[in-house]
């Protein structure tokens, strides 16, 4: 029987530490923070709908971005055991200098809508964490200011080509004229994608204002007040411009650029290179015997083309094929440390977060971003150690197995054989060679559920374009009967 007494202070004591209480909102909500999502839940509450859906929403029916970030979900980690992990170096070169951590800060547009530090905050924190910060055409801070704010770090400039070729490379010289060592090329906008929410939302540039505006930015007071008392809105390089943001781009971007186009940049440029937006290992394929630095794998975070391909897919048959020849880089639906621990895996040098740190920057400006870089660079050292790796050099495939949800399927045998007769019937008034036409095999993507059935289906996935016949199975010989012997 257990034997009761009353409790004595001696042994309450060292259960009575209570936490000192923080009296600072904005450091008592970032602490609270432990997960990127944290931080896009306060995000969310504190930044009005438009400016948010801006960074939230992706093209049309968002699909791309959903299925990028439920690839990053479906892998499996392979860790090893018994090594010594007491220390872990997240770090190496990239494009030639050394980097703390494998990440960056992605290129953004309209920065300083989301919270009024913008871009300021986003170098300053970059380079105080060692990693390159990308400053985007549509940056809403000019190309000296983000010098100023990181002026001993990495500062990357990212370019659109626009269809006045002079003002484009009037940007690209005043970037290496401040010391921006790696220019950015985006080629996946030669128009711009649906963004519905930002059209629903009359998201414009300067921004307009509306009842519906004004009555959702009431309850975030710290937000309408920086907007009000700071310097106007707009983009650093487009001043004079206005607009939807889908407007101003289909305005801009010339959509004849060229493979041809992307040499004469390169020419131009005398820092290192990386193409972003590759989708296709044949475009990184062309890309490499160019002679580029680096590609980033990217669908623009599911915000052009709706139902592009998964970049962490394309990841390892790419760099299989190039990343002897050229640094891959990949971002789109980052949003954790082990995301970007299984990308370097798969073979990744670099990888970049764009929403990541504009839902730190929402959250709390300059201490949101440093917030931010600390998550993801504490998950990927906690990945490392518990996967048995001391160093981002030790990361190889086997750490990874990519858990397939999409994969193709081939239309039943039957229903691709009855569409082959009925071609081939003799029709009046068809020619000999449209008679004799066969149709192409055809492919559907089917979700499955089970992983290891998606396994399996993957083996399925190349479909000949005739069905051959199958050869008649040989039949068993029947077992001989057994027939009780009489009873004597």
């Amino acid at each position: 029987m257990v034997e009761r007494r009353f409790p004595r202070y001696k042994d309450l004591a060292p259960l009575m530490n209570f936490k000192t209480p923080d009296f600072n909102a904005k450091r008592r909500r970032l602490a609270g923070a432990l997960t990127i999502q944290d931080l896009q839940k306060i995000a969310q509450r504190r930044t009005p709908k438009a400016a948010f859906d801006y960074t939230e929403g992706a093209a049309e029916a968002e699909i791309s971005l959903r299925r990028a970030r439920q690839a990053f979900e479906d892998i499996q980690f392979n860790p090893g055991i018994l090594r010594d992990v007491s220390t872990v170096n997240t770090g190496w070169d990239v494009l030639g200098a050394p980097v703390a951590l494998p990440f960056g800060i992605a290129p953004t547009g309209f920065t300083r809508m989301m919270q009024t530090e913008g871009e300021l905050a986003g170098s300053a924190a970059a380079g105080a964490a060692g990693i390159p910060f990308s400053l985007s055409t549509m940056g809403t801070t000019s190309i000296e200011a983000v010098k100023a704010a990181n002026p001993d770090g990495r500062n990357w400039f990212q370019l659109y080509m626009w269809n006045d070729r002079d003002r484009s490379m009037a940007l690209v010289e005043r970037a290496a004229a401040a010391g921006f060592d790696t220019l950015l090329v985006t080629v996946d906008v030669p128009v711009a994608g649906a963004r519905l929410r930002d059209k629903r939302n009359g998201f414009s540039i300067p921004p307009q204002l509306t009842i519906g505006t004004v009555l959702n930015a009431l309850p975030r007071p710290e937000w309408w007040i920086n907007f009000l008392t700071t310097e106007p809105l707009a983009f650093a390089s487009l001043s004079r411009m206005s607009g939807t943001v889908g407007e101003l781009l289909d305005t801009m971007f010339d959509p004849t650029v060229t493979f041809e186009d992307l040499a004469w940049i390169k020419a131009q440029w005398p820092g290192k290179l990386v193409v972003k937006g590759v989708q296709s290992l044949a475009d990184a394929r062309t890309l490499a015997d160019m002679g580029i630095d680096g590609i980033t794998l990217s669908n623009h975070g599911g915000r052009q083309l709706d139902r592009a391909p998964i970049p962490f897919h394309l990841l390892p048959e790419v760099a299989r094929e190039v990343g002897g020849d050229m640094e891959i880089h990949l971002d789109t639906g980052i949003m954790s440390g082990a995301d970007i621990v299984a990308s370097i895996a798969l073979g990744a040098r670099f990888t970049m977060v764009g929403r990541a740190y504009l839902y730190g920057l929402m959250a709390g400006g300059r201490e949101g971003v440093d917030r931010t870089i600390a998550i993801l660079g504490e998950q990927v050292a906690r990945t490392m150690k518990l996967l048995g790796v001391a160093s981002l050099e030790e990361l190889n495939p086997s750490h990874v197995i990519q858990l397939e949800r999409l994969v193709p399927r081939a239309i039943a045998p039957a229903q691709v054989a009855a569409a082959s007769a009925a071609v081939s019937r003799p029709s009046v008034g068809r020619s000999a060679a449209r008679s004799a036409r066969k149709p192409p095999a055809a492919t559907v993507a089917v979700e499955v559920a089970d992983p290891a059935v998606a396994a399996l289906a993957v083996s399925a996935t190349q479909t000949p374009t005739s069905t051959p016949k199958r050869a008649p199975a040989k039949r068993k010989p029947a077992a001989p009967k057994v027939v009780a012997a009489p009873k004597a």
